[in-house]
């Protein structure tokens, strides 16, 4: 059985394309990824574009307003080895793109592994010297509800935040956020703390 991949129908409807959950993994060398989606049954489908092209794959396209300029998408962006930010020192590796829309109660989070990726508002551009390297890419599609409960996780990685846009009014009565957006640190052992994080679709896996 080979895991399902997004139709042209379902890229045009689908804000933020993760279909609920999709995992890539990019071996070293390649420049391609297999990737698996939730409800795949444990089954990687092999990627058909490379991770250079713009288009074509899964993250391409929940990275398009990214890397674009939409005036309804919003996110705030977060890498140990932020784009055209050098020499940053920082006890945190984390890397992920809180993305959502101000039109739609659609968001999604992606966790990935790349230095210096996506640049905010740039064309999409994957840094060739990261695919000699292995990456793990993670994206989930997300109700914004979930954000608060995403950025008190964060909140004890203490990630370096390089881009954010994303306006109050869309996080009112997320605490947590407001202080992951303000660089706070938080004050409790890690160990106190534990998160429940759900997909948008409550079936999914």
């Amino acid at each position: 059985m080979v895991a399902m991949r997004p139709t042209d129908e379902e890229i045009n409807k689908k804000i933020f394309l993760c279909l609920q959950k999709a995992i890539v993994y990019k071996a070293p060398a390649q420049n391609t990824g297999k990737i698996i989606h939730a409800g795949a049954v444990g089954n990687w489908d092999n990627g058909q574009a490379p991770f250079a092209n713009g288009q074509g794959h899964s993250f391409a396209k929940t990275l398009e307003h990214v890397v674009g300029d939409d005036r309804t998408i919003k996110f705030l962006a977060y890498n140990n080895v932020p784009p055209g930010i050098p020499n940053v020192k920082t006890k945190s590796n984390s890397k992920g793109v809180i993305i959502l829309s101000t039109t739609a109660d659609s968001a999604a989070w992606v966790v990935h592994t790349i230095p210096g990726f996506p640049t905010a508002k740039t064309p999409y551009a994957w840094p060739a010297s990261e695919t000699a390297r292995g990456h793990l890419l993670i994206c989930l599609t997300i109700s914004k509800s979930q954000i608060n409960a995403i950025a008190a996780s964060l909140l004890l990685a203490q990630p370096v935040i390089h881009y954010n846009d994303i306006p109050e009014t869309e996080t009112a009565g997320m605490p947590y956020f407001k202080k992951l957006a303000e660089g706070q640190t938080p004050i409790i052992p890690p160990f106190t703390s534990r998160r429940t994080i759900r997909t948008q679709n409550a079936g999914a896996p």
